[in-house]
């Protein structure tokens, strides 16, 4: 979900070319359900599955999305949630209700033979698990891609990484990162090319970069000034202040200067502990001794989880392998090799 504050945003639209030996630090469990709400089967209104009726998408988008950035030069480091804050319980009791009710609707729409209604309901329906987790490290790890495990909030953990230098942008598609802290944000990295949009309209998605410091000139705020609008209007972590959108929010923070004069003059109902909730994107929990481990890929493994684990297409599966040696291998790559093994 994230924090709204896109109307404070102005994205640039890039191309790959310019994102060419660039290492970007990608909030994994956002991909996940990016994949769990778009690979879905048209004529069945249902995620890809396995023999056994185990969901697959999240592995098929991990799998050839990950090659198609190997191609166009990029170097992904795929982070991993840890433990959520306790803050963030409610949203995700809210995610899980929500989940719930489309799954609900989504069974319903199909007995009905309403496929439309169905496909609509399906984007919302499926839940990152655990077990999903794992299947996506072991995949991960067969391609020679490395990845990261964060303490707590993936999008924290990649904002540091940058941070630190270890990586050039956050790859996600929420503006959490740039409350975090992230210089730099590249959105639409995962889900670039022909989708279909509201009411089935096929629509083109390109990545757009965004700069923290230009959101914060063009707006003339603080990053602390950021992160109390987002608060204002409400984040993973808080319920924001009853009637109060973006623009309102922005109006008084540059009216009283910062939230907490903003509720003393304003008198406005907040639940919350808000020096609390500042600090967790101020101070995020970081996993500050991570380690990028580079592995070799595995081929031969690779090949048999997908084919015979995932009962994915056996020639599609080899293409896809093909295309990832060549993209490893290719002249002018050597920047690439160099961040794998």
């Amino acid at each position: 979900m994230g924090v709204k504050i896109r109307d404070l945003i102005k994205p640039r639209e890039i191309n790959f070319k310019e994102l060419n030996g660039k290492t970007i630090a990608i909030d994994t469990m956002n991909v996940l359900y990016q994949f769990l709400s778009i690979i879905i089967r048209t004529d069945t209104a249902q995620p890809l599955t396995d023999r056994s009726g185990r969901v697959t998408s999240h592995i098929s988008g991990l799998f050839y999305r990950s090659i198609n950035l190997i191609e166009n030069g990029i170097r992904p480091i795929y982070v991993f949630d840890g433990k959520p804050s306790e803050l963030k319980n409610r949203t995700i009791r809210a995610r899980k209700t929500i989940r719930e009710e489309a799954k609900e609707e989504h069974e319903k729409a199909i007995e009905e033979g309403d496929i439309l209604k169905a496909l609509k309901y399906a984007k919302t329906s499926y839940r990152v698990s655990k077990e999903m987790v794992k299947e996506s490290k072991e995949l991960l790890k067969n391609m020679g891609i490395s990845y990261v495990q964060a303490e707590s909030e993936g999008e924290s953990q990649a904002a540091y990484m940058v941070m630190k230098g270890d990586a050039w942008a956050v790859g996600s598609q929420d503006y959490d990162s740039l409350l975090f802290g992230a210089p730099i944000l590249v959105r639409n990295l995962t889900i670039s090319g022909k989708r279909r949009g509201k009411g089935g309209k096929i629509i083109t998605v390109v990545p757009e970069i965004i700069h923290l410091e230009d959101v914060l000139k063009s707006n003339n705020l603080t990053r602390e000034q950021l992160i109390d609008i987002g608060i204002m209007i409400g984040t993973d972590f808080n319920d924001g202040v009853k009637g109060v959108g973006i623009k309102t929010a922005l109006k008084l923070i540059r009216k009283y200067g910062n939230f907490e004069k903003a509720y003393k003059s304003e008198k406005f109902n907040f639940e919350g502990d808000y020096e609390t909730i500042k600090n967790i994107f101020l101070k995020p929990k970081v996993n500050s001794q991570y380690i990028i481990k580079k592995y070799k890929p595995n081929f031969e493994k690779l090949k048999e989880l997908l084919v015979n684990e995932y009962n994915f297409n056996e020639t599609r599966v080899e293409k896809g392998i093909s295309r990832l040696k060549k993209a490893r291998s290719i002249s002018g790559q050597k920047k690439i090799d160099s961040f794998f093994t």
